[in-house]
């Protein structure tokens, strides 16, 4: 930060709030705000909203197959359901159309900053911030990051990949299984996204095969023909005649089958300690034979990958479903904690040290996003409302208030569950902040989610 900046501005921060990302999470935070009486300006890189819903985003991992995870009946914004005529698990083109209908309906479109990447965003000696974009530089009250998890490659490097003969790219790269064709591909992590591009050369690779860390269950789209996520969370009921086993081991042990027999490793964490693989597809085709589970890579040799259990396959093309890092190229990284390459905020929303610094969207759960994200937005939009007592007293918790987001649960070991929160306690904690400061719930504002 030049003097420069710091004279060029008054010392008293504007009234303005600056939103980076017009995806899903900035769209949320815009509408709080704007309930709240809160000025913004929104920032987009891209021509449309969206996020990376659009494949025509630059970056965008999304490709031809992919498919919501959760459910229409559990997806949607706060008082915005997913239209009937949806299929149970939506496509991509489902959802960004989905999302671009909510921005228009909401209006939320015509306040975005499209083809505007923020550059630079910098925290001022009084707390309010100078967001550089375009290589033009404005001046902010406070500064809400929205841009999404999934645009920086988290890329390991293999042992011996620099003699290997074959191609290696992340899964982000990825976009249709014609690219498959005539190949021999592996894919290494199994992620959502790495079992559903596993499924995909199955189906076009001239042989396919799947690099498995460790055990992992596979759970379900639907349980006795309704969606999972409505089954688990509300109520859902076998027939008549069906005893369930309470223990949720049991029962996906008991539906999917012994994963030992596809060559998978039997798993070293119980269910609802690892993010769920929501994907029954990929057992279909491992017992088809049409791809092979294989363990860890050991290491590579000219064209062949050697695994840890000895065996080894040539391979022509290795896809690297590894996920992606948590970042935010446009802020200087000192203004967080950082934990496993993650930024530690209270409630995963608020930076302990930097009052005017918020975040949406940097967390992981077992349910779909939106509603939950809209929760951490009324939030912001909340404390950018607080003053005198109560908002010292929110500035206190936010450098001391540390509960227990987990509920109790342990969760392995894993970059991906760095930020994992057991979404149940997640809820009741965020509601009992909300009380705390008298804020109405999103449901009496929108009415109750429906399902």
């Amino acid at each position: 930060m030049t003097e420069s900046n710091v004279t060029a501005f008054k010392s008293t921060a504007p009234d303005r709030v600056c939103i980076i990302g017009a995806g899903p999470s900035g769209l949320v935070a815009a509408r709080q705000l704007r309930y709240a009486g809160i000025p913004f300006d929104i920032y987009e890189k891209h021509s449309a909203v969206g996020g990376i819903w659009d494949p025509e985003n630059e970056g965008s991992p999304i490709y031809r197959t992919c498919h919501f995870i959760s459910s229409r009946y559990t997806s949607g914004f706060n008082g915005y359901p997913m239209p009937a005529s949806f299929p149970d698990y939506p496509s991509w083109r489902h959802i960004l159309g989905y999302i671009r209908d909510f921005a228009a309906k909401e209006g939320l479109d015509k306040l975005v900053q499209f083809n505007s990447r923020v550059e630079q965003a910098e925290l001022q000696p009084d707390g309010s911030w100078l967001v550089t974009a375009n290589g033009q530089a404005r001046h902010y009250r406070a500064l809400i990051a929205a841009p999404g998890v999934t645009w920086h490659p988290n890329v390991p490097k293999l042992a011996g990949q620099d003699r290997f003969t074959g191609e290696i790219r992340h899964s982000s790269t990825y976009y249709d299984s014609a690219e498959f064709s005539g190949k021999r591909v592996l894919i290494v992590g199994a992620g959502n996204s790495g079992v559903d591009i596993a499924c995909d050369a199955a189906n076009s690779a001239e042989a396919a095969f799947i690099s498995f860390r460790r055990g992992y269950r596979f759970v379900p789209k639907h349980i006795f023909g309704v969606t999972l996520d409505v089954f688990s969370n509300y109520g859902g009921k076998p027939p008549a005649g069906f005893v369930l086993p309470e223990d949720l081991d049991q029962l996906l042990d008991g539906i999917v089958g012994d994963v030992t027999k596809l060559g998978i490793a039997k798993p070293d964490h119980k269910a609802l300690e690892s993010h769920p693989i929501v994907n029954d597809q990929i057992v279909h085709y491992l017992r088809h034979g049409d791809i092979k589970a294989k363990p860890d890579i050991a290491r590579l040799e000219g064209r062949d990958a050697i695994f840890v259990d000895g065996t080894r396959e040539a391979i022509d093309l290795i896809v690297l479903a590894t996920g992606y890092d948590y970042r935010l190229p446009f802020l200087d990284e000192s203004l967080f904690e950082w934990k496993d390459n993650h930024p530690s905020l209270y409630l995963n929303i608020f930076n302990r040290n930097v009052d005017s610094l918020y975040v949406v969207g940097f967390i992981e759960f077992a349910d779909a996003a939106y509603r939950h994200f809209e929760a951490m937005a009324q939030l912001i939009a909340m404390d950018l409302s607080l003053a005198g007592a109560q908002k010292e007293e929110f500035r206190r918790m936010k450098r001391e208030h540390r509960p227990d987001l987990r509920g109790g649960h342990k969760y392995i070991d894993t970059p991906r569950h760095a930020t994992y929160v057991d979404i149940h306690t997640y809820c009741d904690i965020l509601d009992e902040v909300r009380a705390k400061f008298s804020q109405p719930s999103l449901e009496e504002r929108y009415g109750r989610f429906a399902t």
